[in-house]
């Protein structure tokens, strides 16, 4: 094994965290943004098929100060992650959007604010700000990909193109704002071919964090109704584990590992439901990890290492 970041065999988040900040920071969730394209009539009205009415931010909170108290709970420390998640965080009024990041940042204890957004949300007048915001505090653009199959994304009713996500990277990194990219495996109809060739198009591209989530069934989306009349086979747990173990031996070390399951809603996730549990699945992730040999970075040859295209 090349390396180790901490007791995990990836550069995880906590890693990164207390490599550049030298403690844990709490990630509060905080509902910015109202809307998105692909549900108010710009681009669609039923959004992205597994997107629930809440626009993904099941967890997301109104207020900084109620957040707070909530990661009290379990964390100790006194410096933040604000994450704005919900819909779409560069969409809509840009005063009112501005103001509220600018309020976000200048609260004492928040050291990074993190915006989820769409790859079709960035332009000009948008960069600024964020490039403005950048200038006070980091800011981390997370943007939600799920696949590079334009075949998926056309199912998915994703709503823009493979080549508007490369550009919206381009721009990001030409004013130095790091970029966090989400990838869902377990798509309908996607084979574990093309769910690797995604992590190998973005180990070639200038991201530098990457969240990897199987794919959830949310009672009340479209993808419910969907799964309910054309049911599809869901990754078990093992199976998935394989599929984050040969992704990981071929990621860049630099990418920072944001994610490798994430948190469905316990009262309305109708499958998988082995995922429930997250403990419990990240306990077994890292030992099927160990058991397996496996470590980011270990399929990759330094004589070759991926450049940015």
């Amino acid at each position: 094994m090349s390396k180790m970041w901490l007791d995990k065999r990836f550069h995880s988040l906590d890693f990164h965290l207390k490599e550049v900040y030298g403690q844990k920071l709490y990630k509060i969730s905080l509902a910015v943004a109202n809307s998105c394209p692909n549900r108010d009539g710009t681009l669609s009205t039923k959004g992205c098929l597994f997107c629930s009415e809440k626009g993904s931010g099941d967890f997301a909170d109104t207020v900084l100060k109620k957040g707070k108290a909530q990661s009290e709970r379990k964390y100790t420390g006194d410096k933040y992650i604000a994450y704005s998640q919900a819909f779409t965080g560069t969409y809509g009024d840009l005063n009112y959007l501005k103001q509220r990041y600018e309020e976000i940042i200048a609260h004492p204890d928040v050291q990074i604010l993190a915006i989820a957004t769409r790859p079709d949300c960035l332009d000009e007048q948008v960069l600024d700000m964020l490039s403005s915001l950048n200038e006070k505090k980091p800011i981390w653009i997370e943007l939600g990909l799920q696949t590079i199959h334009e075949e998926t994304a056309t199912f998915l009713n994703r709503g823009f193109s493979l080549e508007t996500y490369k550009e919206a990277v381009s721009n990001l990194r030409k004013r130095n704002i790091p970029v966090i990219t989400h990838v869902i495996f377990g798509l309908p109809g996607e084979t574990r071919e093309m769910m690797m060739e995604t992590i190998n198009y973005l180990n070639h591209k200038d991201i530098q964090g990457i969240k990897i989530h199987l794919l959830y069934i949310i009672e009340g989306t479209p993808l419910a109704d969907y799964y309910k009349h054309h049911p599809f086979p869901l990754p078990e747990m093992e199976e998935y584990f394989s599929l984050l173990g040969e992704a990981l031996c071929n990621l860049r070390e630099d990418i920072v590992i944001h994610r490798l399951t994430g948190d469905g809603p316990q009262d309305t996730l109708i499958a998988p439901l082995w995922t429930k549990d997250k403990r419990q699945v990240l306990n077994k992730m890292n030992a099927y990890f160990k058991a397996h040999n496996i470590w980011q970075g270990k399929e990759i040859s330094y004589d070759r290492h991926p450049e940015f295209i």
